[in-house]
């Protein structure tokens, strides 16, 4: 039995957003639990998809007694301010220091942190926590599939272990694997990475696991991921991130170094094979609403439009109106649109009651530029306190806290609000306020990819539409200075 020190430190950086990401946001839960330090810990992850729980169940199942330290987590946003991460960074520090002799320490991190002061935030962690530790203390961290590898991170970890699903649906199984790998490098196995960085961006909605090439390469890494090697993944990368480091990489972990490097070159050879399959497909706001009328005629299952440069889970602030405007002034019908942040209006609509009507201008509040109000009477159709547990593949087990929300209904369309924001991944965000996704024609969802995870059994179509938002699905138009020589900003097409 070993002992284990357990903490994590989660935030994507998207650092073209203007809104920092503050030590208030790690404090305060939303669908994770809010910043948690010492013994609650445990507890506070238990039961949700999160890497940090799949490692506690499977490393006690493996009989290792574990320490617990500081976790916490934060809204994709841009950069962490300068006072969250060295604050946060120094309770893992001080944590670390506090626990006596350790035999070893897991970190349950994404891998595209940006602080204002440290563009590598997560290797910098990394590299902090093995000054405190020494060389011959195993350190492991699980990333995201997003993760924007660094050589500091690989360097400073004895081995890292990473997503291989998007939609994530696969976070806690990851944590169950990297507390499998750390079992087998307590027990002696002599281990060396290897990582192998990719020179093209990768735009996110082309990451999605439930197709190709992804979906095919993915389970190329999962075959190969056997003795002697300990971990192997393909990261796409978060491209929204103006770091050198930003980008696809191929990592593995093993102990025949000829094999590790072999394994790791090959997929990394494929996936520049590959590159041309990862060309973007966007509908503009007025073609998505032209497929909507070519479609008015069929019955069936509803068409979902991805507001995907406004997703909070990449730092958009779940508040452009104008794809939901567009489908109001066509007089669109059978809309369900969310989940919209705006929590003066959720009061608003809580003081009216439920069946009343209220004058409100939603939406817009983040100062998206050209982006305005939707102003106009709304009838409250539902009001929920926003507390209520993830149902799907994605959020499972989630615990979320949204604060104050409403169902607001103008015409032919229903819009869910909320005060806190979170991006419309999970169907239980609708069914809390009595709508059910199933029921409508289209549904216009403020998320990216992870949407798939528990709506895309229920489409008949989807479509990724290009409204305002500042997460810009085409990384070629965001204004890059530190990308590394040689990256491109788009997937060669053939």
């Amino acid at each position: 039995m070993a002992r284990i020190a357990v903490g994590g430190f989660q935030h994507e950086t998207n650092t073209f957003s203007p809104v920092p990401a503050t030590f208030a946001d790690f404090e305060a839960p939303d669908a994770w639990p809010g910043l948690t330090r010492g013994a609650a810990l445990f507890e506070a992850v238990a039961g949700i998809n999160l890497p940090a729980a799949g490692f506690v169940q499977e490393a006690r199942s493996l009989h290792h007694d574990l320490v617990p330290l500081t976790w916490c987590s934060a809204q994709p946003s841009g950069r962490v301010t300068r006072d969250a991460f060295e604050r946060i960074a120094a309770m893992l520090v001080d944590d670390l220091r506090a626990c006596g002799s350790l035999d070893a320490v897991y970190l349950d991190l994404h891998g595209a942190m940006v602080a204002e002061h440290v563009d590598d935030a997560d290797g910098e962690l990394l590299r902090r926590v093995r000054d405190v530790v020494g060389t011959s203390v195993p350190v492991v961290a699980s990333l995201d599939f997003h993760a924007n590898l660094s050589r500091e991170m690989a360097r400073s970890a004895t081995a890292l272990v990473s997503y291989r699903t998007y939609p994530h649906v696969d976070m806690a199984d990851c944590g169950a694997r990297a507390a499998r790998a750390l079992h087998d490098i307590l027990r002696g196995m002599q281990v060396a990475s290897y990582l192998e960085q990719v020179d093209y961006l990768i735009p996110l909605t082309s990451q999605s696991t439930l197709v190709d090439p992804l979906q095919s390469l993915m389970r190329e890494v999962e075959a190969a991921e056997r003795a002697p090697l300990v971990s192997l993944g393909i990261l796409p990368g978060f491209p929204a991130a103006d770091v050198a480091e930003c980008g696809p990489s191929v990592y593995g972990c093993g102990s025949d170094v000829f094999q590790l490097a072999t394994t790791v070159r090959q997929l990394a050879t494929e996936l520049r094979h590959r590159e041309s399959e990862f060309a973007l497909e966007l509908y503009t706001i007025e073609q998505a609403i032209t497929e909507i009328r070519r479609s008015a005629a069929a019955r069936g299952r509803p068409i979902i439009l991805a507001d995907t440069q406004d997703n909070p889970g990449a730092g958009g602030h779940a508040d452009t109106m104008s794809l939901i405007k567009a489908l109001v002034a066509c007089d669109a019908r059978s809309v369900l649109a969310g989940v919209i942040c705006d929590p003066a209006a959720a009061a608003r609509a809580h003081a009216a009651g439920e069946g009343a009507s209220v004058d409100l201008s939603l939406g817009a509040g983040s100062g998206t530029p050209g982006e305005s109000p939707l102003t106009a009477r709304f009838k409250v159709i539902a009001l929920g306190d926003g507390r209520f547990t993830g149902t799907g593949p994605f959020y499972r087990g989630a615990r979320f806290e949204l604060g104050p929300m409403a169902l607001l209904e103008l015409g032919g369309v229903r819009i869910a609000v909320a005060s806190r924001k979170q991006q419309a991944a999970d169907q239980a965000m609708f069914r809390h306020l009595r709508a059910e996704p199933a029921d409508h024609a289209v549904l216009v969802l403020k998320s990216s990819v992870h949407f798939r995870a528990d709506f895309g059994a229920i489409a008949g179509r989807i479509l990724v539409v290009e409204a305002p938002g500042p997460n810009i699905a085409d990384p070629a138009k965001l204004p890059f200075r530190k990308l590394r020589p040689g990256m491109r900003t788009s997937p060669r097409r053939q």
